[in-house]
């Protein structure tokens, strides 16, 4: 008998993989998944480089396409296998010698047992086995052998961006783009006539909307001179959000998006929002009015949603960078993020007020504390025309949360007031299966609920085809 570290155990896909252990809703659960299986991924929410796919650029070792950026990953081995976040090439972009690449691959099949019953493992054997033909476990004695397998594969046409992004059957992706840059990828795949798919920048105004950060005012310069908009009162401010929101759309964008440590949108007086905005000019601002400023600031991107019609998501709740040291050492977005307790519903009633009912304007919540879905996100949803419930993401889109997201979800706000799944990676080969866990437990649900006698049969095959692509087509307007 092999064990996971030694040996050549090896590394199958059962193909009932997720599916109800009780034979009838099995068997119905199949079904329905078979119906959706083959259909074309729709992900509007991501972080996909457009470089990649704008260029073709190869893809140059296995580590850095498929370790480096899935912070998943990244982070489950520094806590658990204690394998410091620089061995793993942290942070994206830094130079790895081949030596540097293959030793973290290594570290990765070496610690394989640490991603029992995570989706991290779900995702790294289906892409280790329908992508690159692996058919060897993670281990240490077989860790060189399955870089060596993949990085032959990359150094082919067959695997370029380009190419696995057909092979992915990929009908719509999403970027996540700075507010001042100027788009220069997504220009380029729109002038290009031999692209024909969706890839669509989105508008993420984090940072110039947080009054209080260091950097507030250097990035606030950078949009004027961007925009040649006097940027020195919040009305031009405002004017140039209202600018460059425009010039994204242009460039094909469908939607915004906003993380901050709470979903609040109180507005001020202009009155009070001039003078307030004028203390953070000046670097004065208390931090308690930098988060009020920045409420009404949130507000007036709901309220510039409403003219230029893109869809507003909103994903509050994440403490970032909780690790100082290695956001220090590392920079963001390396799996130092922690979810907590979030209030909705007083919070969004400003914007559900003054907006919730206007034609055009919808707004996406998703969120990572999973105790309001059925408490604040999915009555709201019900009522607010405007208002779809996110998928689950992150640290609750694994198998068992997804499924605990339909219970809590669907009695309150239906199938329909939900926005499909959202794969929010950096790691772009992980998509295919990202997409497979989520139908295969939406079927799962729906097979349930047919076994139950509460759904008839066409009903749940029209209700998986509508959550594929229908819903993620409707919700961000693709």
């Amino acid at each position: 008998m092999t064990t996971p570290r030694t040996g050549r155990a090896p590394l199958t896909l059962h193909p009932d993989r997720l599916f109800p252990a009780d034979p009838t809703t099995r068997d119905i659960t199949r079904k329905i998944y078979q119906q959706i299986v083959d259909l074309p991924i729709i992900s509007p929410h991501g972080h996909v480089p457009v470089e990649w796919l704008a260029d073709d650029i190869p893809f140059t070792d296995p580590t850095s396409l498929l370790l480096t950026p899935d912070h998943y990953t990244n982070r489950m081995l520094h806590g658990a296998g204690g394998v410091e976040l620089s061995e793993l090439g942290v942070p994206v972009g830094s130079e790895m010698t081949p030596e540097q690449s293959r030793n973290a691959f290594r570290k990765l099949c070496e610690n394989w047992k640490y991603f029992r019953g995570t989706p991290v493992r779900y995702w790294f054997e289906q892409e280790f086995y329908d992508l690159f033909d692996v058919r060897v476990r993670p281990s240490a004695d077989t860790a060189d052998e399955i870089y060596d397998q993949i990085a032959a594969k990359l150094a082919t046409p067959e695997y370029r961006p380009r190419a696995l992004y057909q092979r992915f059957n990929i009908g719509a992706i999403a970027t996540t783009d700075d507010p001042c840059s100027d788009l220069s990828g997504h220009a380029k795949l729109l002038a290009d006539p031999t692209w024909d798919s969706k890839v669509a920048p989105t508008f993420r105004p984090d940072a110039y909307l947080e009054p209080g950060r260091s950097n507030w005012n250097e990035l606030t310069n950078n949009l004027g001179e961007v925009t040649g908009v006097n940027v020195d009162t919040y009305a031009g401010n405002l004017e140039a959000m209202r600018t460059r929101r425009q010039y994204f759309k242009e460039h094909g964008a469908v939607s915004s998006d906003h993380s901050h440590a709470d979903a609040g949108c109180e507005r001020l007086s202009d009155r009070e929002a001039e003078a307030l905005y004028a203390k953070a000019r000046q670097g004065t601002i208390e931090q308690a009015d930098a988060d009020r400023l920045r409420r009404h600031m949130i507000n007036d991107q709901a309220k510039l949603a409403t003219e230029d019609g893109l869809v507003m998501t909103l994903h509050p709740g994440v403490y970032r960078n909780h690790d100082t040291q290695a956001f220090e050492r590392y920079g963001a977005d390396v799996g130092g993020d922690v979810p907590y307790a979030i209030e909705f519903t007083k919070a969004l009633q400003p914007i559900l007020d003054s907006y919730g009912n206007v034609d055009g304007f919808q707004l996406v919540v998703f969120t990572m504390d999973e105790t309001v879905y059925s408490r604040e996100l999915a009555p709201m949803a019900g009522y607010y025309r405007c208002l779809f419930v996110g998928a689950p993401w992150w640290f609750i889109d694994e198998a068992d949360a997804i499924m605990r997201y339909r219970r809590s979800v669907t009695g309150y706000a239906g199938f329909y007031k939900t926005s499909g799944f959202i794969d929010d990676t950096r790691a772009f080969c992980s998509i295919p299966a990202r997409h497979d866990l989520a139908r295969r437990i939406d079927s799962a649900f729906l097979g349930g609920l047919v076994a139950e006698h509460r759904l008839d049969m066409d009903e749940a095959v029209e209700t998986a085809i509508d959550i594929v692509t229908t819903q993620p087509r409707k919700v961000f307007k693709l």
